[in-house]
């Protein structure tokens, strides 16, 4: 038996129903008579996550269940806003098990342990494991915990997740675990399987102000760039580029839609040695001084305003999975995709391309989800956090 990939996406005004329907949708795309081996559900924050689930759980016969509230859905069949999207894994290659831990705010390791004690740490027969994580997208400490799950895993796991979303209310996220809904918390899909998940990550930002070093900051807010006010010091250098996008930068208030837009489109870039890294300040809530990030900058970090014109963002979504294709050694089932709101938000109507160009490189079913933050990282890195960026994992057959 060869693995099984299969989703459905589906909107509506009852949580139950629309869970069941895309549920049912995915279970009949792969093909799948009975309980899958995985669940995923990415679901907007416009709906009762707990009758979603409830939804979810009985399509699907209580299969193993990750999730997350999320900005944005998306599958093969293209993009929504305000839906609920699900992908079932099934057969013999795979074999997936589920965890949860809370209390990620206050200490990412422990809550990262929390999870990974609810799953097996070998299964044999299985030689390969990967991770797929999920968290809290307003945590403020995704970083971190991209450097606990090696820790707590173990070096050779792959990993890819994302930050969850609430459609940019930037007001609560939440996972899901089978039928829990968690705030504060990360939920672990582990996989272990017969050939290996493949992961590939790109962004299509490039910097447009000399280097910025952090001088005053405080966990995931900075409050002073080259010893002045850290949002001064970003709009000077955004100013321009803002004006050209037909507004005036000094005028926005704070919750507008262009500021937000403008946070979101010229965001932050750490020189990593090996490309940049993108830090997205979206939510920043206040025009006095400070930016607040998805993840801590600690002082004396060097970062740079970055800024990608909309073919670039584009052409990173293919490069991505291209990037994810070319490490497989065979045929591929499907796909699970983390793509920053930041996106979305900056290609606007693009962004069906760029999810119709992943689509084209892959050429298989794919779930994915727009994310407060994407993660990523591969053996030997020591960052493995993004924002901005096109996250895919491959499930081979």
């Amino acid at each position: 038996m060869t693995t099984s990939f299969g989703t459905g996406l589906r909107s509506g005004t009852d949580g139950r129903t629309v869970g069941e329907g895309a549920a049912a949708d995915a279970m009949a795309a792969a093909g799948v008579d009975g309980q899958p081996g995985l669940a995923v559900v990415f679901c907007s924050s416009r709906y009762d996550y707990e009758a979603v689930l409830d939804g979810v759980r009985g399509a699907t016969e209580g299969a193993p269940l990750l999730g997350c509230s999320s900005a944005g859905e998306f599958t093969e069949a293209g993009v929504e806003s305000g839906s609920v999207g699900v992908a079932v894994l099934d057969g013999d290659t795979h074999r997936a098990f589920t965890g949860l831990g809370r209390g990620l705010r206050a200490d990412e390791t422990a809550a990262m342990e929390a999870a990974a004690r609810e799953v097996p740490p070998r299964v044999e027969g299985y030689p390969h494991r990967s991770a797929v994580i999920l968290h809290d997208g307003l945590s403020g400490n995704g970083e971190e915990l991209s450097l606990a799950v090696p820790d707590v895993l173990g070096p050779d796991t792959s990993l890819a997740g994302g930050s969850a979303g609430d459609d940019l209310e930037m007001e609560a996220t939440h996972v899901f675990r089978n039928e829990t809904v968690a705030e504060d918390a990360v939920a672990l899909g582990a996989v272990a399987s017969k050939r290996p998940v493949q992961v590939g990550v790109a962004h299509g930002h490039e910097t447009i102000s000399p280097p910025l070093e952090v001088t005053a900051a405080d966990g995931n807010v900075v409050h002073e760039l080259d010893g002045e006010p850290a949002y001064e010091v970003w709009k000077d250098h955004v100013r321009e580029e803002v004006a050209a996008d037909g507004h005036d930068l000094d005028a926005l208030e704070p919750g507008e839609e262009a500021l937000s837009a403008a946070l979101t489109n010229y965001a932050f870039g750490l020189e990593t040695g090996n490309g940049l890294k993108v830090r997205w300040p979206g939510p920043t809530k206040t025009t006095d001084g400070p930016m607040e990030f998805t993840c801590s900058i600690p002082e004396g970090t060097v970062m740079r305003v970055t800024a990608g014109t909309n073919e670039a963002q584009k052409a990173s979504a293919r490069r991505a999975a291209r990037a994810a294709m070319a490490g497989t050694d065979g045929d591929v089932a499907g796909a699970l995709v983390f793509d920053c709101i930041c996106r979305s938000t900056a290609l606007g109507d693009g962004f069906d391309e760029a999810v119709a160009g992943m689509y084209d490189e892959l050429g298989v079913p794919m779930l994915g989800f727009e994310t407060y933050g994407e993660l990523a990282m591969e053996r030997g890195q020591l960052s493995g956090y993004h924002n901005t960026t096109s996250v895919v994992m491959v499930f081979p057959e």
